[in-house]
């Protein structure tokens, strides 16, 4: 028997040397889906308005937006706004901003953690056709005031604590004149933004002012922009990715297709999921579209993720879209909490355990006794009700994928996606659970893999072809905002976009991300890391010559591989007690590996890295990177993928003495 393929080559396609054929998902290999129907067939939603107008008549007035008011320090039950109350509020809201001078394609920026408000100035900017620039300070203040001024925003929405910020750096922002503040302000905030010549006005009064003088709603068309979603650029400098509605539209429209055959799940209003993935990123809010496309509800999480599982469990939600780091969380503490344990505890729980996961071959994630009698107290971590796990942002290790579809029997999905995109690229089918892939191409796209010959990956590998993976299709980003060089290098024309990820296509047509081309990579938690910014930074540390700062993308941590300063580790050498050691031994030493380590980690966060930039753990060696060994070309620069080669058991080892 023939097993089932996922995805089909592209008919008629050319023959290009260095490249594979372009692959299709089986479900559409004719044509790329652009739009989906309405529920009652009336129409095509073809903008993230529409989408808001679908959920309002499907949920018939239900619930919404739910928020957990804080009372004395204390967190009280969810409180709901229904789906017309909250069209109501937006219509308002949107007429007000145009009140304040917001025009028709003009950006206004939105800067808080998640919160209703947030999702409510998106869905007004879609209503009335503005375009939002989210901001978020783990950018840091340079790149703030870089896309405040490249936008040249004058209206910024942001809670009472971002808006300090904002204020803070005004003589850097000179095109700022409104701040629009989330929740309750001072007198104190009003004055200082008076004295620098900005106006500081409450969300609600907004509301108000649209409510009492009415604006005519202002749809957008598939082609107008909705946001402008900036990441961290290989200078410093962030980028703004530019997203038009067709391109969120179609990756939402290949989720409904998927939908209709059982390969994945629509919501309902029965259905509830939490909101903490940062709203500035395009993975939480293609999230929030597909809930509202279907009407189920929001819940946001209180805004410290140390308190998330206090929320989950209070929300309960059915639906659970979460990053790698949160899921290997779970899994450490649940497997080490049963090691713990031992005796008949831990036996039942492994007993369950290879039962279920010999189920799983089967084809089944269920198990009517072990369900009940093992696995109940570790569904209860997520509330108990969850149906669906979304998996995205950075790679998940295959063993956590079946941990999670074993303990909480539930459909497992790994997406594949970055914000050139609308995080719409591949996700893994209802069903199959094969762990370590990512399904084949979404609906939208059609994806082919470049040769790489630097890294030896080439279309024509066997068994399976390697190589850059490429895609076109509705989903994919028109470039970079006002940067016509970078666009040019990641699209070309004839709309192939380039994802800097290293891919292979597995024998039934789904794709496995292997690798990465790029010196951008993401961490296990979503975290974007620029290593040779790291490197640059660290390498000024006086005891450091060469640096070679390296993570995994199933890890949360960076390690680091650190030639020392010949001159300068003798004179330290001298002033503990080590002089009569040569350079080859005090590599060698461990003393000297725990001292650069502390050292590294004082000294970068004097160099304001944040701490996932900093090595978590260092290999010392004395050998130096040049060009002889192959470690550098010939203009000096780190050759990252052999290094990576040449010192691959001690990255292993670095990460086995982290866990």
């Amino acid at each position: 028997m023939t097993a089932q393929m996922y995805s089909a080559e592209v008919p008629n396609s050319p023959d290009i040397p260095g490249e594979g054929k372009p692959r299709r998902s089986i479900l559409c290999p004719e044509k790329l889906v652009q739009s989906y129907q309405s529920h009652k067939g009336t129409n095509q939603i073809t903008t993230l308005y529409e989408n808001f107008l679908e959920g309002v008549q499907r949920s018939e007035g239900g619930s919404f937006l739910g928020t957990r008011p804080i009372v004395d320090g204390v967190a009280k039950p969810y409180e709901w706004m229904s789906y017309t109350r909250v069209q109501e509020r937006v219509t308002h809201f949107g007429a007000g901003l145009a009140h304040l001078g917001v025009t028709s394609q003009s950006n206004f920026g939105i800067f808080s953690i998640n919160r209703a408000e947030w999702t409510m100035s998106e869905l007004a900017g879609y209503m009335y056709n503005y375009k939002s620039v989210p901001l978020y300070d783990t950018l840091g203040v340079a790149a703030i005031e870089f896309i405040v001024n490249q936008t040249e925003m004058e209206t910024i929405i942001a809670s009472a604590d971002k808006a300090s910020i904002l204020l803070h750096i005004k003589s850097s922002l000179p095109t700022l004149k409104n701040i629009v503040v989330m929740g309750a302000i001072d007198d104190a905030l009003v004055a200082e933004g008076k004295e620098l010549g900005v106006q500081i006005v409450v969300w609600t009064d907004v509301e108000r002012n649209g409510r009492e003088k009415p604006v005519p709603v202002n749809p957008p068309t598939a082609d107008d922009i909705a946001t402008i979603c900036y990441t961290s650029g290989t200078t410093g400098v962030p980028k703004g990715a530019v997203l038009t509605h067709r391109n969120f539209v179609a990756a939402l429209s290949s989720f409904q297709l998927l939908s209709k055959h059982q390969k994945f799940f629509i919501p309902s209003t029965a259905d509830t999921h939490i909101s903490y993935l940062p709203l500035a990123h395009v993975f939480e809010r293609i999230s929030q579209s597909i809930m509202i496309s279907g009407a189920a509800r929001i819940g946001y999480y209180q805004g410290d993720t140390l308190k998330l599982l206090d929320d989950v469990a209070v929300l309960q939600p059915t639906i659970f879209i979460s990053v790698p780091r949160l899921f290997n969380r779970i899994y450490d503490k649940v497997l080490s909490g049963v090691k713990a344990k031992g005796g008949i505890a831990a036996f039942l729980f492994n007993r369950a355990y290879q039962a279920k996961k010999a189920n799983m071959k089967r084809g089944t994630v269920e198990h009517p006794l072990w369900d009940r009698l093992v696995f109940g107290a570790i569904r209860a971590r997520l509330g108990g009700k969850v149906k669906h796990i979304v998996s995205g942002s950075a790679p998940i290790a295959p063993d956590v994928i079946d941990f999670l579809r074993i303990c909480f029997s539930a459909d497992v999905y790994e997406g594949y996606g970055q914000t050139e995109q609308a995080a719409g690229l591949a996700i893994s089918y209802r069903g199959d659970l094969t762990p370590g892939q990512v399904g084949p191409p979404q609906l939208c796209v059609e994806v082919k893999l470049r040769d790489i010959p630097s890294m030896n990956y080439t279309s024509q590998d066997k068994p399976f072809p390697r190589g850059e993976i490429m895609l076109r299709g509705y989903s994919v980003f028109t470039g970079y905002y006002k940067n016509p060089e970078q666009t040019a290098e990641v699209l070309d024309a004839d709309g192939w976009a380039s994802t800097g990820d290293v891919g292979q296509w597995d024998d039934r047509g789904r794709l496995v991300v292997i690798d990465r081309v790029k010196n951008i990579f993401k961490l296990a938690q979503g975290e974007y890391i620029a290593p040779e910014k790291i490197e640059s930074a660290l390498a000024k540390h006086y005891l450091v010559a060469q640096i070679f700062v390296y993570g995994h993308s199933l890890k949360s941590t960076l390690v680091a591989i650190v030639v020392p300063d010949a001159e300068t580790l003798k004179t330290w050498a001298n002033d503990n007690g080590l002089g009569n050691k040569s350079f080859e031994e005090l590599c060698a030493l461990p003393k000297v590996r725990e001292t650069l380590l502390k050292e590294l980690n004082a000294f970068g966060r004097e160099v304001d890295l944040k701490g996932f930039e900093i090595p978590k753990n260092i290999h010392v060696t004395s050998e130096q990177f040049t060009i002889e060994n192959d470690l550098l070309t010939p203009t000096f620069k780190l050759k990252r993928h052999t290094a990576k080669e040449k010192f691959n058991v001690e990255i292993e080892r670095m990460y086995q003495e982290g866990n």
